[in-house]
């Protein structure tokens, strides 16, 4: 049964279909916010990999070599590196907070809560 992945133009959220047949026509809305734009995402294949392996690599000095922290752009497609490593264990929310860093929102529009401040 394949699976079909698309990315919403309106929400930016990603939507899984199922299909019961390659040829089976499916009615493409969103999931989220019920827009009927969305784009096909490339899909990914499969590659075995430990847990531990998994995190080593993404903790590999290497792969922060062209990072600036003070550009939010530049940790945006370090976020979106990671993101493509982690795939569904990043989260649900994570493109939605990826855009938010890319912007240079509050990502999770947060505040400082700090115990100690009164």
């Amino acid at each position: 049964m394949p699976l079909y992945e698309y990315r919403c133009r309106e929400c930016r959220r990603t939507v899984t279909l199922l299909t019961l047949r390659v040829g089976e026509s499916v009615d493409l809305v969103c999931e989220h916010c019920g827009s009927r734009t969305l784009d096909r995402l490339m899909s990914r294949f499969a590659l075995v990999r430990s847990e531990d392996r998994r995190l080593d690599d993404l903790a590999d000095d290497s792969s922060f070599g062209d990072v600036d922290e003070s550009d939010p752009k530049s940790m945006a497609r370090w976020m979106r590196k990671m993101g493509d490593e982690l795939g569904p264990d990043a989260g649900e929310d994570f493109d939605e907070l990826v855009d938010e860093v890319e912007r240079g929102d509050d990502p999770g529009g947060g505040g400082d809560d700090d115990a100690g401040d009164a």
